[in-house]
């Protein structure tokens, strides 16, 4: 079985910037989904076959290079719930999978105009490109994120099997659906512990080694790039 991170974005990517800074403050940089794509694919970490573009002209050269029957079209804008989002020109939907030859059109009303979310107000952000992707056949969708946790004082594992959904809305209606496990700083996020995680999260035992091994590269992308936070939502097998 193949793991590909469909989505890493928005929250996905926080990565504090070097640099000196008055005492206690801090500095994040948000990265867009196309961006954070583009880092986890040059460290190794699976992902699918992805081109950003600027422009409903990008975007359809993309949809050729891309190939396939279908593809995603992703607006990207600083906040959650694009799916359900709006543009203030009244189009619907901040992603979409749509036939190849349709992304240049669905690119022009995204391009350009602003999305409203349920995090943005109605004030709404600036849609300046979108991500043209790949159709995945998802088999499963799981919820995985590392943060830095301030009351173990080190880094946090936060996994669902319920992935695909709004995490704090899994957090309010079902808690025991969510698993936290502390990392230990000195040894890192280890073969065996990943593993034990992902069973723990119901794969199937032939695909424990590869979901395992996502994980720890995730770990390490974590630790490399000095995040305050990594979240992979879906993690999906397909």
């Amino acid at each position: 079985m193949a793991f590909a991170l469909k989505r890493a974005g928005v929250a996905a990517f926080r990565l504090a910037q070097r640099g000196v800074l008055p005492a206690g403050a801090v500095r994040q940089l948000h990265l867009h989904e196309g961006y954070s794509l583009e880092l986890l694919k040059g460290f190794g970490v699976t992902t699918p076959r992805f081109q950003i573009a600027k422009s409903a002209q990008e975007a359809s050269a993309a949809a050729e290079q891309l190939g396939g029957d279908a593809l995603a079209v992703k607006a990207q804008v600083l906040a959650g719930g694009r799916g359900k989002g709006h543009f203030e020109s009244g189009f619907q939907g901040g992603v979409h999978v749509v036939k190849t030859q349709d992304v240049g059109a669905i690119a022009k009303n995204m391009i350009g105009h602003k999305l409203i979310t349920k995090q943005t107000g109605s004030v709404g952000r600036p849609c300046n490109m979108v991500v043209v992707m790949e159709k995945m056949n998802v088999i499963k969708e799981y919820y995985f994120a590392i943060l830095n946790d301030r009351a173990s004082q080190g880094p946090m594992l936060i996994a669902s099997s319920q992935g695909g959904m709004d995490i704090e809305t899994v957090a309010k209606d079902t808690p025991d659906a969510i698993i936290k496990e502390a990392i230990d700083i000195n040894k890192g996020l280890t073969l065996p512990q990943a593993t034990a995680l992902a069973q723990r999260l119901g794969f199937a035992p032939q695909t424990l080694e590869a979901a395992a091994t996502e994980m720890v590269k995730l770990y390490k992308f974590f630790v490399k790039y000095d995040c305050t936070m990594v979240e992979i939502n879906p993690f999906v097998q397909d």
